[in-house]
């Protein structure tokens, strides 16, 4: 009796996916894992009217990315340890709930700092989606069958962007860029209730870790003492800052150096998009013929390249608006390439530590596209200042690889081999 009276209680499994309840289950966690690329390009056709509004520059106003960035950065880097010591559910409910409250508070931002605070706390509870539905498929499933989900998750990760530029613009139709935020925070809300009721928690207590702080900072020692790994991370981060200089950019190049309204901003950039969504679905045929190693260098050269086209045409105003789309379709195309490579490399150095290799990795990548992004802005927010910045960070990717990477001395699944001798 005594021993029935002090046994732990029994932790009911969640139901095996299959059928409906795994088409189910991807597109809740597909809903949640869109929230942060939504926040991230749903008010850019805005931010030129948001610049007048606030009677701040365009380059203050493109802070407000850097924070939203930054949020998502620190959210990933606490909620990823967070959720291996409370379980799935709660953190990441509590990230949604703190993301709700400040999409509402936006309404009431009476200027460009308080703006650019509330951005913050956005990225940090949309992290909470990004990182904890990641862990969620790791709980539950494994092999062949987590490739394939964590696919259909990267394309909903692809086909948020170029949907959301085209949902902002057509809001400014009917409401000012407060309504954008509106939106957001009832999107949010909608998926409080819809994850309460349908998501279960898929990390029993016994496999939760009891390390607390002091582990979670050793494990992020050890990998940082991997000079392999920090290199890929830094590879990864200075290709998402290559992206994240065209999305701050972006709507000021399209919109005042080339006279686009809102709504034809919008299209343009979701059909930008659909060339990174392509390169990722053409990865895997890539992958077939060459090391994922031989993808990322190449890849990571195709988009300097065509970052400098596009610096050579904006300098010298050749081509028009064409000039300028077309070179940053092809850095698109090949960061489409080299994003899945670089972490893929990286997270199977470290098998034994993935979720916080995957959180330190997500926290770098948006952390340096915070830090790089703002500098189109400084730089004159035109096409030439976009493209300097391109080409920098790529550059830079290059120096990284060749100096600490060593990508031809990487085999299939990112180790190095053992020196000899």
């Amino acid at each position: 009796m005594s021993a029935a009276t002090t046994a732990p209680p029994t932790v009911i499994p969640p139901p095996p996916l299959t059928g409906r309840r795994q088409a189910l289950f991807t597109l809740v966690l597909g809903t949640f894992v869109a929230i942060g690329p939504l926040t991230i390009d749903m008010y850019l056709p805005a931010l030129p009217t948001i610049t007048t509004d606030l009677a701040t520059t365009s380059a203050t106003i493109q802070l407000t990315l850097t924070g939203t960035l930054l949020g998502l950065a620190l959210g990933q880097l606490v909620l990823g340890p967070l959720s291996d010591a409370l379980g799935r559910r709660r953190p990441l409910l509590a990230g949604t709930a703190l993301y709700v409250v400040a999409s509402l508070l936006v309404l009431v931002a009476p200027n460009v700092a308080v703006l650019g605070a509330l951005r913050v706390l956005q990225g940090m509870g949309s992290a909470a989606g990004a990182v904890i539905a990641m862990a969620v498929v790791r709980d539950l499933l494994t092999g062949r069958a987590a490739a394939t989900m964590i696919s259909r998750l990267f394309l909903v990760l692809g086909a948020a962007p170029v949907l959301a530029p085209t949902i902002g613009g057509e809001i400014l139709r009917f409401t000012s860029w407060r309504g954008i935020f509106v939106l957001l925070a009832a999107y949010a809300a909608l998926l409080l209730v819809v994850g309460g009721l349908v998501l279960r928690e898929t990390l029993p207590p016994e496999r939760r870790s009891t390390t607390g702080v002091r582990g979670t900072l050793r494990t992020y020692r050890g990998l940082l003492r991997d000079r392999t790994y920090v290199g890929l991370v830094l590879v990864a981060g200075l290709t998402m800052a290559g992206l994240f200089s065209y999305v701050s950019g972006s709507s000021f190049v399209f919109q005042r150096e080339f006279g686009l309204d809102e709504q034809q901003f919008g299209l343009l950039f979701g059909a930008g998009a659909f060339w990174l969504i392509a390169a990722t679905q053409l990865n895997p045929i890539a992958l077939r013929r060459w090391s994922p190693a031989q993808v990322l260098f190449g890849g990571v050269l195709a988009g300097t390249a065509a970052g400098a086209v596009l610096l050579v045409l904006a300098v010298t105003g050749t081509g028009g608006l064409a000039g300028v789309v077309v070179p940053l379709w092809a850095v698109l195309f090949a960061g489409g390439l080299a994003l899945p490579n670089a972490p893929a490399l990286a997270l199977a150095r470290h098998g034994e530590a993935a979720g916080a290799a995957a959180a330190l990795l997500g926290a770098v990548q948006f952390g340096v596209g915070a830090s790089v992004a703002p500098l189109v802005g400084v730089l004159g927010n035109d096409a030439a200042a976009m493209g300097t910045v391109i080409v920098g960070s790529l550059l830079v990717a290059i120096a990284v690889l060749v100096t600490v990477v060593r990508p031809w001395q990487l085999t299939e699944t990112g180790e190095q081999p053992a020196p000899v001798g």
